[in-house]
């Protein structure tokens, strides 16, 4: 690009960021220099190829989709948390916010996110163990009692069943008297990362899909706000993938939703903004940054070059970034502090729209309290005195930066068109190309091989010594102090039966019967299915009972044996 070329893209930059929003905040160096909101060629600079990397806010949005960066609006602090029952995470939540925290994540307990009530044998010993327990609109209720779900934006990290969870969610901010159409969040609802790596899923995919398809035409129409697809590639590197396979799959799940939203006839400029990511920040800090600029860029011109998408928003890649739980170390789990640290600056410096810090201790267990508030201030630290929040994409032009984030690229890039190629002799599925290669590659267990080669190779290194973990297989002294875990009480899972237990028995079960042979009907019919989930959440139904009907329905997907 010639020099007048970039002189342009700078005025451009610049016409957008005088006319955006800043924050009323000091914008210099500890030692009071003032520093520009952001840095690039020197005047009269030649510079090929610099369209790849260009200015924030502006196509392919490499360096940020806000031409203020952090200086307009900072990240979401929004952390993740979930444990026993609905009355001890709402008094999490309520410290989190109290402390800072702008946004809740929430974590659910096992059979919540296998789509069985506490009292199911399949839920015996796990109720409240791993996430809360969420039964019916009940205890949501409770889970954001003093809450004001208008005003606070929630994520909710539940892919299976998704949809009646959400369901209970929208009743629980009825109960408020908050209109629907205000809520503001995220729900996690990608299945095919299910299939790739959590395997947390219920049915085949297909019901999955439909399921899917029917929540974001609700969601576009009825909370507008919402994004019901957090697309994810977290689980795929935590299950071992590299930076790049985490990327390209997680990349192409999200290209498989908006061929969903496609083959429902829905406008991708009206429904690709809902549509968001979720993102791994692991310790290889420099890769990582890499992999956050190159997945805006990738999202750009797909979103606009494949799929037709014309406006900024439907072009946009927004992504919440969470720390590797999977680089945390029971050994010398102090470290993880430091760990923590590092993996979240390389969210903030490749531009996270919000970020979780995971505890210490989480290794061990869930996080205590007191961990919990060090992983919060760490990202308070983080954007209240490290001045990383002054300048958009500090480490643009940076060559050995920009050389990473065009190899990832590269990569993923390459991942793509094998994925496409899975589908044998060129197949087509009815939703799209992508969602052909995507389901043989589940189907044949192309994803889970590709990782599992991935992890035994970084194992094997580990193992050798040639990759050092400090207190693991490098340094491996030190002054051990017994660390103080969170334990959730069995009396958890005793009381969470007996109140569901009362609650049946309280209900209109003629309601709930009716309620949902109704949403039965719906699932035969082809109708919309969220509007009559909706009517059983109200009357009750428990997400046990919805999940089950619908598995006497669709079947249960259970995953072929492989050597």
């Amino acid at each position: 690009m010639d020099s007048e070329q970039i002189s342009a893209g700078r005025d451009r930059w610049q016409a957008r960021y005088d006319a955006a929003r800043k924050r009323d905040a000091d914008f210099t160096t500890i030692s009071g220099s003032d520093v520009e909101p952001v840095y690039g060629p020197p005047e009269g600079s030649e510079i090929p190829d610099f369209e790849r990397i260009g200015w924030p806010g502006e196509f392919p949005y490499t360096r940020g989709i806000h031409p203020t960066g952090y200086r307009g609006k900072p990240w979401t602090i929004r952390q993740f948390a979930g444990f026993g029952n609905a009355e001890q995470t709402n008094e999490r939540y309520r410290m989190i916010l109290a402390n800072g925290g702008g946004g809740l994540s929430v974590a659910f307990d096992m059979p919540t996110l296998m789509g069985y009530d506490s009292d199911s044998g399949r839920a015996l010993g796990e109720v409240g163990h791993c996430g809360v327990a969420i039964d019916s609109a009940a205890d949501m209720e409770v889970l954001f009692r003093d809450i004001p779900l208008g005003d606070v934006t929630t994520s909710m990290t539940i892919s299976g069943p998704a949809v009646p969870v959400f369901c209970m969610y929208l009743v629980a901010a009825e109960r408020q008297g908050v209109d629907i159409g205000r809520l503001n969040g995220t729900l996690q609802t990608d299945i095919f990362k299910e299939y790739i790596a959590q395997k947390e899923w219920l049915f085949d995919p297909e019901p999955h899909l439909r399921l899917i398809g029917d929540l974001m035409e609700f969601t576009a129409e009825k909370v507008p706000a919402y994004k019901p697809l957090s697309v994810s590639g977290y689980h795929i590197r935590e299950a071992g993938s590299t930076a790049a396979q985490e990327l390209a799959f997680t990349l192409a799940d999200g290209f498989g939703y908006v061929e969903l939203g496609l083959s429902r006839g829905m406008d991708v400029d009206v429904f690709a903004p809902g549509l968001s990511f979720f993102f791994d920040a692991h310790v290889e800090f420099f890769e990582e940054i890499a992999k956050f600029r190159a997945a805006r860029r990738i999202w750009a011109r797909w979103m606009r070059d494949v799929y037709g998408a014309k406006t900024e928003k439907a072009q946009w890649l927004r992504f919440h970034t969470q720390t590797a739980g999977v680089s945390l170390t029971a050994q010398q789990p102090d470290n993880n502090v430091v760990r923590t640290a590092i993996e979240a600056l390389a969210g903030v410096l490749g531009g996270t729209n919000s970020l979780h810090t995971n505890a210490l201790d989480e290794v061990l267990a869930l996080p205590s309290a007191k961990a919990a508030e060090i992983a919060l201030r760490t990202q308070q630290v983080i954007m209240e005195e490290t001045g990383v929040a002054n300048v958009a994409d500090p480490l643009g032009g940076s060559w050995y930066v920009e050389a990473l984030t065009d190899r990832i690229e590269a990569e993923a890039e390459a991942i793509f068109q094998r994925i496409k190629d899975l589908a044998p002799n060129g197949a087509q599925h009815p939703v799209g190309p992508m969602t052909a290669g995507l389901l043989r590659g589940i189907e044949d267990g192309w994803f889970t091989s590709e990782i599992a080669e991935a992890s035994f190779a970084y194992q094997r290194s580990v193992e050798k010594g040639d990759k050092r973990i400090v207190g693991v297989n490098a340094y491996t002294d030190a002054i051990d102090e017994p660390l103080e875990i969170l334990r959730v009480s069995h009396e958890v899972e005793r009381e969470q039966v007996r109140v569901l237990g009362a609650r049946k028995e309280q209900r209109d079960s003629a309601a709930v019967e009716a309620a949902l042979a109704t949403m039965l009907e719906a699932a035969r019919s082809g109708a919309n299915m969220v509007p009559s989930m909706l009517d059983a959440v109200r009357a009750e139904a428990t997400l046990g009972e919805i999940c089950d009907a619908l598995r006497a329905e669709w079947g249960v997907y259970r995953e072929p044996a492989r050597i």
